[in-house]
């Protein structure tokens, strides 16, 4: 029989992900096949998987934790925000039109048949599923119809962990606060607490261990103390942006303004590992600084309403000086179609149909029209003459006369445009490959050097999963996780 265990959070950005990527990467290497799990994910930063649909980037770094191939079915579904109110909705890794929050609210329920269908397959290959929830079970007035937290929980028979966040405050009252307002049919699946992110000496939290237990009448799995090194590891989503500014302290400044729908941002992880690089994330109100050598436009999930969120900001005149002044321009993805003169949406995918203006920094024009492309490639880097790979997760279609010199060639295609100092492409993920990159930053006077960026993203990953061995009972989970039987 398959080990099962759920982790879930006393709210958003606990610690849940990185958690199950520990656990993921410690129990793979005591020997065990190990697969993740997210029945129901939201966020922006998105994985082409090898079965050619897309999931949360937080399943795809679990997978490679344990060792495994990201398929569609780590992630049955995910929404992607494209407003304030709504979000595509992708099922088993294709999009399936989008809902406003209400809407999914209301039908959610009638997802979790195919959940079921993709924990059930994943089940079959695995000595244990680590699954991870979304938010909080304590969401009571979201309960019912509940396919992420408790009703999944239910659904699959699984025995649950909570987590708690000790930096944030209130750690005590926000387990106990868990324990107390939910139901007590989905109180009987806790079976654990772990305290996550603690600074300083953990014997001062002995009395509140002890409170704890008591309270819940459940034990303390672990209190797992501070992972600095999580900040080398791809974050979920857009959150880890909202206090980020400067990373890093090289002589060369890359500038990323901080897009209200920004998406895929870990493909700028490497680029603040590097020595010589200082990368700063631009936050709205604040104007791109004049000393930027590099301004890349990031991907985003929205690539109109992101162009006018751009201008409400003032960052196009910036961009635009920035480039007057013989500056380096990237745009990546839906950064790439802001490169262009115009964006148009004829069939309202986005929202209402419109065309308008892009930077103009590129002679090519951007309809978003088509299917969703998603897909792995590699081919040749024209603008560094070097190999170069990612992925593909776009809607839309480019061309203009400056696609006819390109960023890259894959498959005997062009790919991206380039212009002068500026350059876009369609290209997510292209800076893990080190060649590519450092060829790149090269081309732009930054000093060589030696990063070896998977490398480094592997032993992060160890160096997490003796970390969760030492401060947290494993044998405990393992005894929990088989008690579904």
């Amino acid at each position: 029989m398959t080990l099962l265990i759920m982790l879930q959070g006393t709210g958003s950005d606990v610690g849940k992900s990185l958690i199950c990527a520990g656990l993921a990467r410690a129990f793979t290497n005591r020997g065990l096949k190990v697969l993740p799990f997210k029945p129901q994910n939201m966020s922006n930063n998105a994985a082409v998987t090898s079965d050619g649909g897309e999931i949360g980037r937080a399943q795809a770094l679990q997978a490679r934790a344990a060792n495994a191939e990201p398929t569609v079915h780590m992630n049955p579904v995910l929404l992607k925000p494209q407003t304030t109110t709504g979000a595509q909705v992708i099922i088993q890794g294709k999009a399936e039109g989008s809902l406003s929050a209400r809407d999914y609210m209301a039908t959610r329920e009638k997802y979790l048949p195919r959940v079921l269908d993709s924990f059930n397959k994943l089940k079959s290959q695995a000595d244990i599923v680590i699954v991870e929830g979304a938010g909080s079970p304590a969401e009571i007035n979201l309960r019912q119809g509940d396919i992420a937290n408790m009703g999944f929980a239910h659904a699959a028979n699984l025995p649950v962990l909570l987590i708690g966040d000790i930096h944030r405050g209130g750690v005590i009252a926000s387990i106990a606060g868990t324990y107390h307002f939910i139901s007590d049919k989905d109180a009987a699946r806790l079976k654990g607490f772990i305290i996550n992110n603690f600074h300083g000496d953990i014997k001062l939290f002995d009395e509140g261990r002890d409170i704890l237990e008591e309270a819940t009448n459940t034990p303390c799995i672990g209190i797992v103390p501070h992972f600095a090194d999580a900040a080398k590891l791809p974050a979920e989503d857009a959150v880890a942006l909202e206090t980020a500014s400067t990373l890093g302290n090289g002589n060369f400044h890359i500038c990323v303004p901080r897009l209200s729908r920004i998406a895929n941002f870990d493909d700028l992880d490497p680029l603040k590992l590097e020595n010589d690089v200082t990368l700063e994330i631009i936050q709205p109100g604040t104007p791109i600084p004049a000393h930027a050598d590099l301004i890349i436009i990031p991907g985003t999930k929205a690539t109109i309403a992101d162009m006018k969120y751009l201008r409400a900001q003032g960052w196009d005149i910036d961009i635009l000086a920035h480039a007057r002044r013989g500056g380096h321009v990237l745009g990546l993805c839906g950064g790439y179609q802001m490169l262009g003169k115009t964006i148009s949406d004829p069939d309202g995918i986005e929202g209402e149909p419109e065309t308008i203006k892009g930077l103009g920094l590129l002679n090519i024009e951007t309809n978003l029209i088509g299917d969703k492309t998603l897909t792995n490639v590699s081919g040749h880097c024209v603008k560094t003459n070097t190999d170069i790979s990612g992925y593909e997760i776009h809607i839309g279609q480019t061309s203009g006369p400056d696609c006819s010199n390109p960023f890259a060639n894959i498959n005997g295609q062009n790919e991206g445009a380039c212009n002068g100092n500026i350059s876009g492409t369609y290209l997510h993920g292209c800076f893990t490959n080190d060649t590519f990159r450092q060829a790149f930053l090269k081309s732009l006077g930054v000093a060589t050097s030696h990063l070896a960026f998977n490398d480094v993203i592997d032993q992060t990953l160890n160096n997490l999963a003796n970390y969760l061995e030492q401060s947290l009972d494993l044998d405990l989970i393992l005894k929990i996780a088989a008690s579904n039987k």
